[in-house]
């Protein structure tokens, strides 16, 4: 097994050597390599990983000039991988390590990726109701995401680099998978519940996640809002049309002003999609060969 176990961190310092001591325990006798990335922690998240990278060179960190966010952060561990497999595990220990070996079993079928789903989730229920109707509407608005997977995933090396050199606007590695290639499956894994530290995610941040999926990755949303609007304007046009001379001025401005807010609707997101942005993440420090366009 050539692995490479990426493990994003955002004030994790309390986690991080249980973390590790997990991952050796479990694959220290394989090809390994663990590569923390450092999301702009600003408690003692870089001192722990730099203590383990001076006692294991296995141990490799990447850390960021401030917090860019999960997505940065393991796509930043994808890029920089050195192994022909990549165990995605955070740094909470949610997922145990060794459920990785049902992930790789799984992959040796062929697959490209292997992505872990909760089984008896130990979260709050808000937490779990959020997830089943992300999975619901994605269903819902024909985008394609692999039913109930989670970041507890393995992927082959060379499709989660290919992934994240896509450098889309709006990066979504659930959803871009699918797009890629069919190779793709789930597995039920166990699931506990965070013993140190505080979860960094919330419901509003999974909303704004959520829904930068729905407008970036499909059209169905985006097609409805301006279908909605552009009906509302026939609809003041009609009333304009059959109302007294006095009113007719007031309802067909508002039929105008609907009519283009149907088109802006429809046509922004796909004029944004084309707008140069920043680099999803850019780096301070690293262990690994960093390339001069990701540093600052």
């Amino acid at each position: 097994m050539s692995l490479s176990v990426v493990i994003p961190c955002f004030n994790e310092a309390d986690n991080i050597p249980h973390v590790y001591a997990e991952v050796v325990a479990e694959f220290g006798e394989h090809d390994l390599e663990l590569v923390f990335v450092d999301d702009g922690s600003t408690d003692g998240t870089l001192e722990a990983l730099k203590k383990l990278a001076e006692s294991d060179p296995r141990v490799q960190y990447i850390s960021f000039t401030r917090n860019f966010g999960f997505e940065a952060a393991f796509s930043a561990g994808y890029l920089y991988a050195g192994r022909d497999w990549i165990l995605h595990l955070d740094a909470d220990q949610q997922f145990p390590a060794a459920e990785g070996r049902r992930l790789f079993e799984v992959a040796q079928e062929g697959y490209d990726a292997v992505f872990g789903v909760r089984v008896d989730r130990d979260d709050p229920w808000v937490r779990r109701a959020g997830s089943a109707a992300f999975h619901a509407l994605s269903r819902w608005l024909r985008i394609e995401v692999p039913r109930g997977a989670t970041a507890f995933r393995l992927v082959r090396a060379s499709l989660a680099r290919t992934i994240v050199e896509l450098e889309l606007g709006t990066p979504y590695f659930l959803a871009t998978v699918p797009r890629l290639t069919n190779r793709y499956t789930t597995v039920p894994v166990t699931h506990r519940g965070r013993t140190r530290g505080s979860s960094k995610v919330n419901v509003l941040w999974l909303a704004r996640h959520a829904l930068d999926l729905y407008v970036s990755v499909g059209r169905r949303l985006t097609s409805a809002a301006a279908g909605l609007s552009t009906a509302a304007a026939v609809v003041a046009l009609l009333c304009a049309i059959v109302s007294p001379a006095g009113r007719t001025v007031p309802f067909l401005l508002a039929a105008v002003v609907l009519a283009v807010q149907g088109f802006t609707v429809r046509y922004l997101v796909s004029i944004a999609a084309g707008q140069a942005r920043p680099r999803l993440f850019y780096v301070r420090e690293a262990t690994l060969p960093i390339r001069e366009a990701d540093r600052l």
